[in-house]
């Protein structure tokens, strides 16, 4: 996969990915652990206090695909469908466009945006 690539594109690509493979894994560790803030906020969504770890598993499940690079387009399209959820729940609630709404879609562009840079097959597929 990393045949025609440079150096810089490649690192640049994994850090990229890294960003947002060690946010979604503190997420959803966070909402296995379900400290108090996690869950008075999702509840505060409209969820059940037992969605939140259902919720995490999803999210961790995702992100360790992703994180694989056998798996990593797969992952990527898992945690666009969840990123879509989150965008869709904020929505819901009237967050704020730049600040809450649009952060699902900041981490969706870091993860298509890293395996773009770190993947001739994605680079093919978005360009042909």
């Amino acid at each position: 996969m990393t045949r025609n690539i440079s150096k810089g594109r490649l690192w640049t690509g994994r850090v990229l990915s890294w960003i947002a493979i060690l946010f979604m894994l503190f997420d959803g560790s966070m909402k296995l652990i379900k400290p108090a803030v996690v869950v008075e906020s999702t509840v505060s969504l409209g969820f059940q206090e037992h969605h939140i770890v259902v919720i995490g598993i999803l999210g961790l499940l995702a992100t360790i695909l992703y994180a694989i690079p056998r798996t990593t387009i797969l992952g990527a399209i898992l945690l666009t469908g969840y990123f879509g959820g989150v965008i869709a729940t904020q929505l819901r609630m009237d967050a704020p466009l730049f600040s809450t709404l649009l952060f699902s879609v900041y981490l969706a562009i870091l993860v298509w945006g890293g395996l773009w840079l770190r993947n001739e097959q994605v680079r093919k597929l978005f360009l042909s």
